[in-house]
């Protein structure tokens, strides 16, 4: 394992971090980017395929960035990555809370707050774009991404519940 691919990982994620608003998952697209198209180190399809198994793992979504280290530089790249992404973030959070909270009510806060709603739910809609398109590299694949996301926003079925029909579909070669 070269040193220098820890380095790049630990700049590429730790300037990721700062920009996180709404964790991981809003900055998923530039690291998509960073990961695949800058620096070669996995497929779009690697990449989509760590994201879901970070998904159905139990814990938390900052997981893939902890899978992505791994995938780059094993046991030392994940502890790099996930460090990368943490420290960086919480120390930024935890200098700038003392500040927000003395300007609790002030409007410009309230204002900047109901700001960043919207930009960080697209941000996640871009996320869901470009994981949709790095993993779906068929017809039925769209299809059942779209029926996914519909029967998600429409019902209260369990996601996993889907997740084990898609499976099934392509185990029987639907997919």
């Amino acid at each position: 394992m070269n040193d220098s691919v820890l380095v790049e990982l630990a700049l590429d994620f730790s300037v990721l971090s700062l920009f996180a608003i709404g964790g991981v998952i809003t900055v998923l697209p530039e690291m998509h980017r960073t990961v695949v198209e800058v620096r070669g180190w996995m497929s779009g399809s690697e990449f989509a395929d760590l994201y879901a198994l970070a998904q159905v793992s139990p814990g938390p979504n900052i997981l893939v960035v902890s899978l992505i280290g791994w995938k780059v530089a094993g046991l030392a790249g994940a502890a790099v990555a996930t460090a990368a992404v943490c420290v960086p973030s919480s120390v930024l959070a935890f200098a700038v809370s003392k500040i927000w909270q003395r300007f609790r009510d002030a409007r410009w806060r309230l204002a900047l707050e109901d700001g960043l709603v919207p930009v960080t739910v697209g941000l996640m809609l871009a996320g869901g774009y470009l994981i949709t398109l790095a993993a779906d590299d068929s017809i039925m694949g769209f299809v059942i991404t779209a029926a996914t996301a519909g029967v998600v926003l429409t019902t209260r079925i369990h996601p996993l519940w889907l997740f084990g029909a898609a499976g099934l579909l392509g185990l029987a070669g639907w997919v």
